[in-house]
């Protein structure tokens, strides 16, 4: 069967960087469950003949007692890319010099501790800014895969503060978490943000369901799963459907909590999801998985951003560059004969 491309990526967020970016107290000792979840994520991935696309947290790749893992990580083949640093979840309040070094340090400690430097990246929480882009360009990345095309971003963020103990300055810091609404009218499939100097970087979105931009990526379906699991089945299906039928090329998103319960990390028991066991996680995610290779065929997003190289792509100004205002509209349309999929 010819089966059109799907990516699939885990952003390998440590116990520490939740912590941190929920407000709570001790992640300064770096607490991981890193080996824990890499010990379930990769015979899983392994049984299933898949190689995927791993953003890893600079932090982490720095620490010796995650080296094995992480090293695992890459002697199973799969894609190497970076999740920044210190797992910043507001870039836009960071100033140019502050974005460079976030994104150099984590280059460094990712290189010294899987021998590959990343040229792909997905901000922490989707958080996302124009001198990101422009920085990532300049540094020869070959994509940038943070946009989340859903107009759900700020109502995940209020339940994300209502279950946070963080300070109004963390807040404040933390206003553009998980997206704004100008997030669901940006393309739902690759296109290139062109930059004032005439370049160009690939954007490869985290794919929401076509028409109705609503998110089904793992963490979202375990926490459909919780009410009702045919129906969280039957959600995926139906997105992939979508999906196949506007010619979307699905990028579909995991995390560690995706094979983690509430029994393995009971600090994240706010986080939805985690009434469930591990094993009931890692039996549904096999199951969600299962569903996306029948229909696609499945490669890393670095895969995928090789064969776009020549493509003819969708491009929009990066925001705030003038035309942005313009081209950001449901009705500027280019290049692309659904841009609003």
């Amino acid at each position: 069967m010819n089966r059109p491309p799907a990516t699939l990526s885990l952003d390998l967020d440590n116990l520490w960087s939740y912590l941190k970016t929920h407000g709570d107290p001790g992640w300064e000792s770096f607490p991981s469950f890193l080996d824990r979840a890499t010990e379930r994520i990769l015979p899983l991935l392994g049984s299933m003949n898949l190689r995927i696309t791993f953003f890893l947290v600079g932090k982490d790749a720095a620490l010796e007692k995650n080296a094995a893992a992480l090293r695992a990580i890459a002697d199973a083949g799969h894609e190497i890319a970076s999740h920044s640093h210190w797992h910043v979840p507001h870039f836009p309040s960071l100033d140019r010099s502050e974005t460079i070094r976030e994104i150099e340090m984590a280059e460094n400690a990712i290189l010294t501790a899987t021998g590959v430097r990343p040229t792909g990246w997905r901000g922490p929480s989707f958080s996302f800014s124009t001198a990101l882009v422009e920085t990532l360009a300049a540094r020869g990345y070959a994509y940038d895969a943070t946009i989340f095309p859903t107009f759900l971003g700020p109502l995940a963020r209020l339940y994300f503060f209502a279950t946070s103990k963080l300070s109004r300055q963390e807040r404040q810091e933390r206003s553009d978490l998980f997206g704004g609404l100008a997030n669901g009218f940006r393309p739902n499939r690759p296109f290139r943000w062109a930059l004032g100097d005439g370049s160009r970087l690939l954007e490869i979105p985290v794919t929401t369901v076509p028409g109705v931009r609503a998110p089904f990526h793992a963490s979202y379906l375990h926490y459909l799963a919780t009410f009702s699991e045919p129906a969280a089945r039957a959600y995926l299906t139906s997105a992939l459907t979508l999906c196949r039928g506007a010619g979307v090329p699905p990028s579909f998103l995991l995390h560690p909590t995706d094979f983690l319960g509430g029994e393995d990390v009971p600090e994240l028991k706010y986080f939805p999801g985690m009434t469930a066991s591990g094993a009931t996680k890692e039996k549904r995610t096999r199951d969600y998985l299962a569903r996306l290779t029948q229909s696609f065929e499945v490669v890393p997003l670095g895969s995928l951003a090789a064969s776009l190289q020549g493509a003819a792509l969708r491009s929009l100004p990066l925001p705030g560059s003038g035309a942005d205002a313009t081209a950001s509209s449901p009705l500027f349309q280019t290049n692309t004969a659904n841009p609003s999929l």
